[in-house]
């Protein structure tokens, strides 16, 4: 699929660069002592969990140790295992230092520990999927919760990246379509990236985007085969989930897979930590993330954006009582968020004018790009309703009473211009966040 890709000559002025290895099909993990030898590694220190360990991690030490290659393991014991701290440290201190390759077995949270693992190690790095749930296998970032915030930390890109489809297909059903959840986010992705390309003048590749589009649209035509298992709907999954990474590294950041959307998600997240409210995983939330952006798009497309209005907001808003707010919401993890306001200074009255009269002459391109590249909320849950995705966040356990609160903070969580901050722009934001009631 993937090996070595270089583009240097793209027209958005950027080299993009894959050179992560992907072995893919019945039986991969087969291939391990073939790919080891090649890359002249002799120990690997194996990370799993103790469901990912019977999925796939005994066969694969049963393969090193027959083709000779010592191993070790840390298998987390944890249930639920969050991508914490106190994680990472367990899994460096138990890591074994003579070793050549960290081997993680998993998906997502183990994944994103592994990754860590081995760039503050040093060590050449493969990941066994044992699920097609998330989009960060050819990432060189790692999704983690430091200090209550969610984030995320530069760690490190697959050598190898092995896809054993024996094993994908006999992934929980639920991260299966955590999976599909994470890649029907990218409509809003691409969509507020390229709104975010015309406002303030973000940095955007069509190429990297078409590639994304391409990938989605063939999660989308075999979706429902997924229920069923078949190996080509899982495998378009999984594929799309390994370009949308790269995507993410070809264009140096996390735009092309991710935006409000991943956000809600993220604050559902940050409260789970802090206050033990109930979460899914993270592909579920960002699926329904995704019904509420593409609802509310709908929303922003009949309005007629208002100058006085908007500047009026602004000069009204309320900085102090607006942390205060974030605070008593999200707990700690509030802290780097408003650290972050320091630094960006959205909410600066002057930067706030630039924007605003760029939005008012560029009105109908934002509204195109919305028609282009969101399907309409009738379509997303129709949908949703052939591969019983769940259709509202109260079939997740979480409280609607919080959607609005949800969406007004996601505009804080990151520097990227979403869909929250463009409703804060035009002086919409309380009134667009109370429809989600």
């Amino acid at each position: 699929m993937f090996e070595k890709v270089s583009e240097k000559n793209c027209p958005c002025g950027k080299e993009h660069i894959f050179s992560s290895k992907v072995v893919m099909g019945k039986g991969a993990i087969n291939q391990l002592p073939k790919i080891l030898g090649e890359m002249n590694l002799k120990s690997a220190f194996i990370v799993a969990d103790k469901n990912t360990y019977k999925a796939a991690g005994e066969r694969v030490i049963e393969i090193l140790e027959n083709a000779g290659i010592r191993t070790k393991k840390y298998i987390f014991a944890e249930e639920n295992l969050e991508p914490g701290e106190a994680n990472v440290g367990l899994a460096v201190m138990n890591f074994e230092s003579s070793s050549d390759v960290v081997i993680g077995v998993g998906s997502g949270v183990i994944n994103d520990i592994s990754k860590i693992v081995s760039n503050v190690s040093g060590k050449k790095y493969i990941i066994v999927g044992t699920a097609p749930s998330m989009d960060g296998y050819a990432s060189a970032t790692s999704s983690m919760t430091m200090e209550g915030l969610k984030i995320s930390l530069n760690s490190k890109c697959a050598d190898v990246i092995i896809g054993d489809t024996d094993v994908l297909c006999n992934a929980p059903m639920k991260m299966m379509l955590s999976g599909l959840g994470d890649m029907l986010a990218k409509y809003v992705s691409i969509c507020e990236w390229r709104i975010s390309h015309i406002i303030t003048g973000e940095y955007y590749c069509e190429d990297i985007a078409q590639l994304v589009r391409g990938s989605l649209k063939k999660c989308v035509d075999n979706a429902e085969g997924l229920l069923q298992r078949d190996e080509e709907a899982v495998k378009a999954v999984f594929e799309g989930l390994i370009i949308c990474g790269a995507a993410m590294k070809f264009a140096g950041l996390s735009r092309p897979a991710s935006g409000i959307e991943h956000y809600l998600s993220h604050i559902w997240d940050m409260r789970g930590v802090e206050f033990g409210t109930k979460v899914e995983f993270h592909g579920i939330q960002c699926a329904l993330g995704t019904l509420i952006a593409i609802n509310l798009y709908e929303k922003i497309k009949n309005i007629t954006p208002d100058r006085e209005k908007a500047l009026s907001y602004a000069e009204s808003f309320d900085y102090g009582k607006w942390c205060k707010d974030l605070r008593a919401f999200l707990g700690k993890g509030a802290e780097s968020m408003v650290a972050l306001e320091e630094k960006e200074q959205k909410y600066n009255k002057e930067n706030h004018k630039k924007r605003l009269e760029i939005i008012l002459d560029k009105w109908d391109a934002v509204i195109n790009i919305i028609n282009e590249e969101l399907p309409s909320s009738d379509e997303l849950l129709e949908l949703f309703e052939k591969i019983d995705m769940p259709k509202s966040v109260k079939e997740i356990g979480i409280d609607e009473d919080i959607l609005p609160m949800t969406f007004k903070s996601a505009k804080d969580i990151r520097d990227k211009y979403v869909l929250p901050r463009l409703c804060w722009d035009l002086g919409i934001l309380d009134d667009i966040a109370e429809e989600l009631l």
